[in-house]
């Protein structure tokens, strides 16, 4: 039986007869063959937990009705089954009476069957149904249920090395469907979309360079409510069913041990701010039928927060839901040995019970905190919600890393052309000391900021630059879902169709400027799967639901846009192969600010850049950058050193390879005035120099 729930230590003799109150879920005790059984609701009347067999999920094969006397100990109601008396039962839920009072927050329903939260995985029946748990009625034979623990198998996990990256750090966040569903993926027909279908894919990733892969949702969600992203968590404690083609838990164990032994780091993106069970009109699975005051974010007239913008939140602040978070990060990272954790909206964990915000000391935060130092795994937060935005120090994770989206957005908007954005790219080059401060009572790092252009959630970074407009007519919502904050430009020509070749070209130099600027700033980088080789998702950039070509990696552009991959490979290289770019600390005196000449122009209409980043303290070559976002082509001249000192790296104006040269084969720089092509990036290198 797994840890991460605890253990039954000792049985006392009491137990064997009522259960005990800890740990929570079913624990299976074998030294007296028997199940313990223990569910929080401190608004239920009553609770009678059903066993099934697998080949008849409707029937119950064993009923035990809890006696509030005997089987209940504070606000948990527990019970002991011998295995004898389980009738050879596999699969298990229950069903929970009490005050049917939306006003007041209670939404009781004994007809349904309940999934228990902390069960160690879930069972979809053959008649399972969403739109029976949405409608009034019986879910006999067609809800989720629990699995009960079996003696299965240890994973061999051998020695494990878990890797940890600082200076190489590059994430690559991915879906796990989405990645190889298509058959031009290279992976077999068995394979496709799932745990073992990456695996296949390992040699690509570290060819490409990337360190850290984070995974979109893989927890249980709900299979017919449509979101193909994974954004609708259904259950915390399992993977999802559909991403394996067997066993899911020990096909995601060796999709872990897979990546350790290639130096790749598992982060998980994971969604502990609301569930599955949407508003007042959607499924009762779980939450809502155990507790739903307990679980759930409510008003005073009892109607769901929704801060999330997915119809419900959970009550973060509660220690039930604390508890079921805790635990289910315990068994994520001791049972499935993952690196660490992207908290979707984590903002949301600054919640008190009423809804208020804890900027101060919300226990959720500082819990997660002792959990992920004692796993010794990373926290990566979203920092911002519909109704809060903490990016930075007000995040009262201290330690946390924060996907930084002042980055996105200062980035697209110089390279885009617009003004005044020079002195917001300097700050994001710099490592975001404005909102990731080293200085006064907290020191924040500049590796803190995840320094993204593009996520999941928003245009991939073709789009980025073919779009003006979103295109998320597919989805259903008559284009109105999706940001229209894009800071998108399309160079010239909405969409590819009839698109003449000097746009296309255009496009894919800003691709590579995008990727320049990235791959140069201090902190950690992170991109998104098929940005490599300018993937399509035909300007919808709101694609949650599209389960289909739409998000699917078409993997024959990478061969159309060889170029492109490689010049993302090698910008990868670049930056691991030179620390002083990606510290532990900010720059300071080793970055001297320029423009076209020596002083940097921060005027409002200004669309250049230059500095020089110093490589001494970190045993690094000295590196000379020009940044044109201007329309038309501008002379820089070199302030450090002689012209003849510099050697050309990069410049994103020339064709491939020249726009990206290998070691050894860089170019002599001959004048000192240099000039940057349009909408280019220019990157000089020269031999250490001291003082």
């Amino acid at each position: 039986m797994p840890d991460h729930l605890g253990r039954l230590q000792t049985v006392e003799a009491w137990e064997i007869v009522e259960g005990a109150p800890s740990p929570l879920g079913v624990t299976w005790v074998a030294d007296n063959a028997a199940y313990n059984f223990a569910l929080y609701s401190r608004h239920a009347t009553a609770v009678t937990l059903l066993l099934y067999r697998s080949d008849d999920p409707r029937t119950p094969v064993f009923t035990y009705r809890f006696d509030p006397l005997v089987n209940k100990t504070g606000r948990i109601w527990h019970c002991w089954i011998p295995a004898a008396q389980a009738e050879g039962a596999t699969l298990y839920g229950f069903r929970v009476d009490g005050p049917y009072q939306p006003t007041a927050g209670h939404r009781f329903d004994a007809q349904k069957i309940l999934l228990d939260p902390f069960a160690p995985a879930v069972f979809f029946p053959p008649e399972y149904s969403r739109a029976a748990a949405e409608r009034p009625g019986s879910t006999d034979g067609c809800a989720p249920l629990g699995v009960l623990p079996a003696a299965d198998a240890a994973f061999d996990w051998g020695s494990d090395p878990r890797p940890r990256h600082t200076s190489d750090a590059i994430i690559y966040e991915l879906h796990v469907r989405g990645f190889t569903a298509r058959p031009n993926s290279g992976v077999s027909a068995a394979r496709r979309g799932t745990f073992a279908g990456l695996i296949d894919k390992i040699p690509y990733l570290t060819e490409l360079g990337v360190t850290i892969v984070e995974l979109m949702p893989v927890h249980q969600y709900d299979p017919q409510e449509g979101n193909y992203w994974g954004y609708m968590t259904l259950h915390f404690f399992s993977p999802h069913h559909a991403y394996a083609s067997g066993d899911a838990r020990r096909e995601f164990r060796d999709l872990v041990k897979a990546f350790h032994a290639a130096g790749i780091e598992v982060v998980m993106d994971v969604v502990y701010n609301h569930t599955s069970e949407g508003g007042e009109i959607g499924p009762t699975y779980s939450y809502r039928g155990i507790d739903n005051h307990s679980y759930y974010l409510l008003d005073d007239r009892g109607a769901y927060a929704n801060d999330t913008g997915c119809g419900n939140v959970l009550r973060c602040a509660h220690p039930a839901v604390r508890a079921m978070i805790l635990n289910s990060l315990r068994f994520w990272i001791s049972e499935m040995h993952v690196d660490g954790f992207r908290f979707d909206l984590a903002s949301i964990f600054t919640r008190n019970s009423d809804g208020t915000i804890n900027l101060d000391d919300p226990p959720l935060i500082s819990e997660i905190s002792l959990v992920a130092a004692i796993g010794d795994v990373r926290t990566i937060a979203e920092a911002w919600d519909i109704s809060s935005y903490q990016l930075g120090h007000s995040f009262p994770g201290l330690s946390w890393m924060q996907w930084n989206g002042k980055f996105r957005d200062d980035v697209r908007a110089f390279l885009k052309g617009d003004p005044g954005k020079v002195p917001d790219v300097m700050s994001r080059l710099y490592g975001s000391s404005d909102l990731f401060p080293d200085s006064g009572p907290d020191t924040y790092r500049p590796y803190q900021s995840v320094n993204f252009v593009t996520a999941h959630d928003g245009f991939c970074l073709y789009d980025l630059v073919a779009y003006n407009e979103k295109h998320n007519h597919a989805n259903g919502h008559r284009n109105t879902d999706g940001s229209d904050d894009n800071r998108s430009w399309n160079c010239g020509w909405e969409g590819d169709d009839g698109a003449p070749e000097e746009v296309l070209a255009l496009r894919r130099r800003q691709v590579k400027n995008f990727c320049c600027v990235l791959m140069l700033a201090n902190g950690t980088p992170m991109f998104c799967a098929g940005d490599e080789f300018m993937h399509t998702q035909r300007g919808n950039n709101n694609p949650y639901n599209q389960d289909n070509d739409t998000t699917w990696l078409d993997w024959d552009r990478l061969e159309r846009h060889r170029d492109v991959f490689r010049f993302f490979q090698r910008m990868i290289a670049f930056r691991k192969a030179h620390p002083s770019i990606s510290r532990s600390h900010f720059w300071r005196n080793d970055v001297t600010w320029y423009g076209v000449d020596a002083e940097p122009d921060l005027a409002y209409d200004s669309r250049s850049l230059a500095y020089c980043l110093r490589g001494h303290r970190q045993h690094d070559v000295d590196l000379y950058v020009m940044i044109n976002a201007y329309w038309a082509d501008l002379p820089f001249t070199i302030q450090a050193g002689d012209a003849a000192e510099w050697r050309r790296v990069v410049d994103t104006s020339l064709p491939s390879p020249d726009d990206i040269v290998d070691p050894g084969a860089e170019a002599l720089v001959e004048t000192q005035q240099y000039t940057v092509g349009a909408r280019s990036v220019v990157v000089l290198s020269r031999e250490r120099r001291v003082g």
